[in-house]
Order: C-alpha cells, then sequence, then structure tokens
C-alpha cells in the first residue's frame, strides 16, 4: 500500500487530523493506497511556510531559478519509468500515452519555463523631452495552483512552473483522485535540495483544502483547470478579494469536417481527437460535424475502425484504458442512457467492459458513437467528459458554424478542409480559444492557451502565463 503525504516546508507529513483518504486504481477498481484527508489547518501551515520563503526566492537571480526547475526537470527525467507507471495506475490511461504525452510534457513544461523567466521582457518608453518610462514585472507573492485529475502531472506542472519561474512561492493542490505523482514530484524536490516552503503541496478533497486555498488572504493569485461549476464558484470568491484567477474549464468541441478533407489524415486523426485518454481531455472534439455529401462514407469507416480499438489493461499495448473512477464510470453511462432518451441512436460501443482476468473490476466503457440528435439537446450541450462523440450532419459553412458555436463552451476547434479560404473563415468565426486546422492537439509552449464564454477566464502559455504570475509596475524617471 502506497502512503502518500503532504509536502510542506521541505517536510512530508500527515494530515493535522491523521486522516486519510483511500486511493483506487481505476483498472483495478480496487485501494492501492492512502492520502491525507487535508484541513484548512494544513492549508495555513503551507501558507506560513510559502510566505517565509518567499523574500529569499522572488530575490534569486534568474540563472539560480533556472538551474533549479531544470534540476526538477532533470530530476523527473531519471525516474521516468516510475512516474509513467504511477500515471498510468493512477488514473486509468494506458502506459504508452504516459511515456508519449504525459510525463515528457511535464518535463517540458518546467523545462520552457525555466528558460522563459530568463526571456521574459519588460519595456521601456522614451518620453522626449520629459524622461523614461520603464515597465517592471514582479512577483505576486505566494500562489495558489489546482489541477485536475485528467492530465495529473502534464496540469500540475504547466501550473507551478510558471509561478515558481515569475519568483512566487506555491501551495499547490493535485486532484484527491490522482495525487501519485504529485507526491512523486515532492520526492524529487527532497532529492535535490529545492529550498524549503518554495512549493507546497496540500493533498485532499476540494471542499476542503482547495476552498481553504480560494479563500485565504494570503494567497494573491489562483490557477484553476477544472469543471466549470468549481470554475464559477472559484471566480467569486476571488471577485470578493480583488484575487487574480486564472481558469480553464470545460469544453464541447467541434470538429468541422468539410468533404474537400484529406479522408485519410482525417479519419486517423479523429479517432485520435475522439478517444485519447477515453475522451477524458478537455480538448478532445466530442461533437463531429460531417458535411453531408461524405457523410455516410466517414460514418462507416469512423465505425469500422472504432470498433477495432483495443479495450483492456494499461499495462499493456491497448487504445482505451479505464476511466477514472467508479463516479465517472456511472455518470458517462447516464449521459449514454439519456442520448437514448433524447432519441438517440448508439452506432457502435455504449455498453460498461469487464475484461477477463485482473481488471474485470476496473471502470472501462466501450467508445461510443451517436447519431440522430439535434444540436441542442443536453447530449450536445452539456460536457460527458468520456468516450462518447455524436455525429451531425450538416450543408452549408454558416449553418456549421451556427451549431458549434450553440454550447455554453468555447475551448477548441478543428477544422478540417483543403480550402485555405474556408479555414481562415471558420476560424475566424468559430467562438474559441484554440483552433486547429488539419490536425490535432499540436501545442507550441509559447502560444496562448484558453477559453471563451464558459471554458474559462484568462490564458495561461508562454509570456500570456508569466504575466499572470507578475505584477506590473511603471516607473517614470524625469530627466
Amino acid at each position: 500500500m502506497i502512503r502518500i503525504k503532504n509536502y510542506i516546508n521541505g517536510l512530508f507529513q500527515d494530515a493535522l487530523s491523521k486522516s486519510t483518504i483511500d486511493l483506487i486504481n481505476p483498472s483495478r477498481g480496487s485501494i492501492y493506497g492512502t492520502l491525507p484527508d487535508s484541513e484548512s489547518s494544513d492549508v495555513l501551515v503551507a501558507i506560513k511556510a510559502a510566505k517565509e520563503a518567499l523574500p529569499a526566492w522572488k530575490v534569486l537571480s534568474f540563472e539560480q531559478r533556472f538551474d533549479l526547475l531544470l534540476k526538477l526537470a532533470n530530476g523527473i527525467e531519471a525516474r521516468m519509468q516510475e512516474f509513467i507507471e504511477a500515471e498510468s495506475m493512477d488514473n486509468g490511461k494506458p502506459q504508452w500515452l504516459a511515456a508519449q504525452s504525459d510525463i515528457p510534457r511535464a518535463i517540458s513544461n518546467l523545462k520552457f519555463f525555466a528558460s522563459a523567466q530568463m526571456n521574459f521582457p519588460s519595456e521601456s518608453h522614451f518620453t522626449p523631452g520629459q524622461g523614461l518610462n520603464y515597465t517592471l514585472r514582479q512577483p505576486i507573492g505566494v500562489v495558489g495552483c489546482i489541477s485536475p485529475w485528467n492530465l495529473p502531472l502534464y496540469l500540475f506542472t504547466w501550473k507551478i512552473a510558471p509561478a515558481l519561474a515569475a519568483g512566487n512561492t506555491v501551495v499547490a493542490k493535485p486532484s484527491e483522485i490522482t495525487p501519485y505523482t504529485a507526491y512523486l514530484l515532492s520526492t524529487v524536490c527532497d532529492e535535490i535540495g529545492f529550498p524549503k516552503g518554495v512549493l507546497n503541496i496540500v493533498h485532499g478533497l476540494g471542499g476542503k483544502v482547495g476552498q481553504a486555498i480560494v479563500e485565504s488572504k494570503d494567497i494573491k493569485a489562483i490557477a484553476f483547470t477544472g469543471g466549470t461549476i468549481t470554475g464559477r464558484a472559484i471566480n467569486i470568491e476571488c471577485a470578493k478579494q480583488f484575487k487574480k484567477v486564472s481558469l480553464e474549464l470545460g469544453g464541447k468541441n467541434p470538429n468541422i469536417i468539410f468533404e474537400d478533407c484529406d479522408f485519410e489524415e482525417m479519419m486517423a486523426t479523429t479517432v485520435r481527437s475522439s478517444f485519447t485518454n477515453q475522451g477524458q481531455i478537455c480538448l478532445c472534439g466530442s461533437r463531429i460535424f460531417i458535411q453531408k455529401t461524405i457523410y455516410d462514407k466517414f460514418k462507416t469507416e469512423f465505425i469500422h475502425r472504432i470498433q477495432k480499438l483495443t479495450i483492456g489493461d494499461p499495462a499493456t499495448e491497448v487504445n482505451i484504458g479505464a476511466v477514472v473512477s467508479e463516479a465517472h464510470l456511472h455518470k458517462i453511462l447516464g449521459y449514454i442512457d439519456l442520448a437514448k432518451e433524447e432519441g438517440g441512436i448508439i452506432l457502435t460501443g455504449g455498453k460498461r467492459v469487464k475484461p477477463v482476468g485482473e481488471c474485470e473490476n476496473g471502470y472501462f466503457i466501450e467508445p461510443t458513437v451517436i447519431e440522430g440528435l439535434n444540436h441542442l439537446c443536453r447530449l450536445n450541450q452539456e460536457e460527458i467528459f468520456g468516450p462518447v462523440v455524436t455525429l451531425i450532419p450538416f450543408e452549408t459553412e454558416d449553418e456549421v458554424i451556427s451549431m458549434a458555436n450553440s454550447t455554453p463552451y468555447g475551448l477548441a476547434c478543428t477544422i478540417w478542409t483543403e480550402n485555405g479560404k474556408t479555414a481562415l473563415r471558420v476560424a475566424e468565426r468559430i467562438d474559441s480559444g484554440i483552433v486547429w486546422v488539419n490536425t490535432w492537439m499540436i501545442r507550441d509552449l509559447r502560444t496562448p492557451f484558453g477559453g471563451m464564454k464558459e471554458s474559462g477566464i484568462g490564458r495561461e502559455g508562454g509570456f500570456e502565463a508569466m504575466r499572470f504570475f507578475t505584477e506590473t509596475k511603471n516607473v517614470f524617471i524625469k530627466y
């Protein structure tokens, strides 16, 4: 049994109450360990440590912070296989996916922002005959970072790396459902001698730990990735305190396929963009719009390929692993039942899978494809966050843009066409913070990341993240 502990002021600690929460391996449906059931009192201890560490950390040279963040990245890399296996066991995703994406991206996040803080520009403005303005971007102070369960270390480091690089100290909360790799990261901090109190990791439930972080007047900014309902509550609390907040929330992303697309490339990518990580990526394309002239061809080939996907033990070379929890399993199955109630036709999938052997009690669902639903029905408006997609035919460009923009969300969109003018027009009119044309999930860490409408507030990535985690000050010198 694995016993995860909080990491506060450089020390590994149980919750002050000594209470714990069971950790479940979703591919087995069994307990594999415990984590602290921390409360506000634990958060207060972490905040105190972060405040005490701030004066020394924020005045470190760029080179010193670069070296420490690079050591952190290298420490993960040196234990790569351990992190891969932990991420897969904790989350249910196939090990090959953690090896290909999650853990390498976590390393890249730390390396990128270690370098970014050394290249983060400030501005000066000469005022003729009067003097010179120059702009400082200074650390905010102690910040709170709250990350989700779907890409655990990937998104945990996406939060903490720019916060630390900008000179802030951090109180961080990983998801209580998938805390293992964040805990392993704290052991790397201990191994490399990362300065005490600079990064504090408090485990526990969102209603206790997350709420205490958000409500604390000593926390000067909140960076959160998760559900829209929780994000709304965080935004309200931060507004009361005039506290900076960055929210990356839900998505109901359109995948728009025009008749002139490169059909083979589109098809291979659409299988991935629909079901990678069991559809548990905020950027997955869950609403697939297909131009009517190729709808039947698309449907036939898509179903053929989906039915060939393998499901089972994430430690093996399967395409589809387990969804993250039993509660989430039932939520997804509930939406499949709703689809039937709303008149949808299940073209393939729609059922729980019980693999033979050690994974028979795991949380597996067949990749599911549904057609025959109105674009305004609940299934096409609400985020499911699982291996479920809908097929919707369209005739004209105006029609598909109207349908694609009809949800409360606006995170990402994929457009498939060989016509450059069509791509430019649609990309401009789509209400999404991220648009891919003839590809999916290509991310350059220098570019802004975030959504419109109920998909979030603010932008992460590149210098956008560095700006968020700093206060801007203008200084004028008269001559």
